[in-house]
């Protein structure tokens, strides 16, 4: 089975997506389990990780309602705020969905990341590692030294980095997050989404091999059994087609790369870290 890891949908009149503003008109309009089904099929994709876009609880219950709909929707990343003292509540009741997965640490959004590292925090991330709760970690390369950091306190967290932790693919710098995604792979229960690329490199006049260097990073420290494709469809519309990102990835494996590695990457490896 062929799992597309990282993808979202929405409706703009929910009010939630506060970041999709008309002036970016690629996607400043719904998108709904039809728009991506031809894709899906033409990819031969069965099913998909849907993954929360706006840091509210009211967005995740919408995504699991859809999940009731929908069987391509393997499972829902949503979100929970950790930084309220009633995070184990809000978690007890997503549990109870089939399809919740785990939830997402929107570090990005943050306008100091280091309020990950108080106290506070650390508990809540400690109480989900003991738990063995899947954790989207969405941060930029920037923001690596706070990770690393909270990796250092919680080194058990079940997590996976979103977008490759979001290099600065445009400007063609590897350091320092060549050195940051070696010292984070070093992490066993840490996995990587090779997602969110073409996004980061130039959005008018990106070329294949801008992302060839950072892919083989992430293979050469990850290894085939902690990686996984993410199409992060609809954003990905900014810079590229959904073929586009396929056709990305697809041309900077290795030649060699046997067949039941590209299982790994396109399905397998979601299912193991998602428990699906």
């Amino acid at each position: 089975m062929r799992i597309d890891a990282h993808q979202h949908y929405w409706k703009i009149n929910r009010g939630d997506y506060g970041w999709i503003t008309p002036e970016i008109t690629e996607l400043y309009r719904d998108f709904q389990p039809n728009d991506l089904s031809p894709h899906l099929q033409e990819h031969h994709i069965s099913q998909t990780v849907l993954v929360q876009a706006a840091p509210t609880i009211e967005e995740t219950e919408y995504l699991l309602n859809l999940t009731n709909e929908n069987g391509t929707i393997a499972g829902v990343v949503g979100w929970i705020d950790v930084e309220k003292s009633d995070y184990q509540y809000q978690y007890s009741q997503f549990e109870k969905h089939p399809k919740f997965l785990g939830f997402r640490l929107m570090i990005q959004d943050m306008p100091d990341e280091t309020v990950i590292l108080k106290e506070q925090y650390i508990e809540a991330i400690r109480y989900f590692a003991e738990k063995d709760v899947p954790i989207d970690l969405l941060f930029t390369h920037d923001q690596f030294p706070a990770v690393l950091q909270l990796l250092e306190k919680v080194p058990n967290i079940r997590g996976v980095i979103d977008h490759i932790a979001k290099p600065a693919i445009a400007q063609q710098e590897l350091e320092p997050w060549k050195t940051h995604i070696s010292k984070i792979a070093a992490y066993q229960n840490i996995y990587c989404k090779l997602s969110g690329m073409v996004t980061e490199a130039d959005h008018l006049y990106w070329k294949q091999e801008d992302f060839t260097p950072y892919i083989q990073h992430v293979l050469a420290e990850f290894g085939m059994e902690r990686v996984m494709f993410g199409s992060d469809w609809p954003v990905c519309l900014l810079a590229g087609s959904y073929d586009d990102v396929i056709n990305i990835l697809e041309q900077a494996l290795p030649n060699q790369l046997s067949e039941a590695d590209k299982k790994k990457l396109f399905g397998e490896n979601a299912k193991k870290f998602y428990k699906i």
